[in-house]
């Protein structure tokens, strides 16, 4: 199994299993913690509802809530790799205007998981705040993350373009929501930042 599928899975799992446990998504406490940690996105009510199963293990950590915010954009923009990748065309129907968007938007979707993942790897070596290497990797997860972001409208644009009405409207809602997600994610990363 690759070593970041077997991260993503741990982290769900442990979630999982917290959830179990306490039969509970957090505290009233922690659940404000996030409520109002999310109001620093583009997409509020998006980010609580996708953050809010994971107050538990995120506590009041703006970095655990970075984390999580990251791994919801991974699982999904895998979600929505794998549904574009099912429409890839037979080969008969490869040289079309439509098969070739499709292809741009599946490569540019699966640059966008490759980054994500990096990111999220690049997240546990961030160190203490306020040292240099904090900031170093800090600032890698930041440019992956907005380079997924670029990816996943890049996507849109190919389709958008050249797809049918079908497939752009299918491809469409799954990818905006990706980009949403990440969009919320980078916020949530870019609060990580130190203040001097």
């Amino acid at each position: 199994m690759n070593p970041s599928h077997s991260l993503v899975l741990i982290l769900n799992l442990t979630l999982l299993c917290m959830v179990a446990i306490n039969g509970t998504t957090g505290t009233p406490i922690q659940s404000d913690f996030i409520r109002s940690s999310c109001k620093a996105t583009r997409y509020p009510a998006l980010c609580v509802q996708s953050l809010m199963t994971y107050a538990p293990s995120v506590r009041h950590s703006p970095r655990q809530l970075a984390q999580a915010a990251l791994t919801v954009s991974l699982t999904r923009a895998r979600s929505t790799s794998a549904f574009i990748n099912q429409l890839s065309p037979k080969p008969d129907q490869a040289r079309s205007r439509q098969a070739g968007a499709i292809k741009d938007c599946l490569d540019t979707m699966q640059d966008g998981v490759d980054r994500l993942r990096q990111s999220i790897q690049e997240m546990n070596r961030m160190g203490r705040i306020h040292t240099r290497q904090f900031r170093w990797h800090l600032s890698n997860v930041q440019t992956w993350v907005s380079a997924a972001l670029t990816d996943e409208n890049t996507c849109l644009d190919s389709v958008s373009h050249n797809a049918g009405p079908a497939v752009r409207a299918a491809v469409r809602k799954r990818v905006v929501e990706v980009a949403q997600v990440t969009s919320n994610a980078l916020a949530l990363v870019n609060r990580l930042a130190p203040r001097n």
